[in-house]
């Protein structure tokens, strides 16, 4: 990252260890954020986790190709909408079940 002399990224991220677990959950297990708050992950630290991917979905079309090192990948394996003001937004529980029932 390009930090200032005297900045750190925990100065705007979460810990890294939470920060992994977070990032784990949500891109190569597909969680959302009620998943990851009730596996014991704050909420406000699970939102700013989530925009911050979602909102730099551009950037990975950006990239060339490159080689896959885990079971899920960004790319190819992820494909979010990067118009439209796209926001994921997860469903109440039980929403989606009355609206499918």
């Amino acid at each position: 990252a390009e930090l200032r002399a005297d900045q750190a990224d925990e100065d705007s991220l979460p810990p890294y260890e939470m920060l992994d677990a977070i990032l784990a959950g949500y891109v190569e297990q597909d969680l959302d954020t009620a998943d990851l708050v009730a596996l014991g992950h704050p909420a406000q630290e699970v939102e700013q986790v989530i925009r911050m991917v979602d909102r730099a979905e551009y950037k990975r079309r950006q990239a060339p190709p490159g080689i896959r090192i885990s079971t899920k990948a960004f790319g190819r394996d992820r494909r979010l909408p990067i118009t439209n003001r796209y926001e994921s937004r997860a469903e109440p529980p039980g929403r989606r079940l009355r609206a499918l029932g």
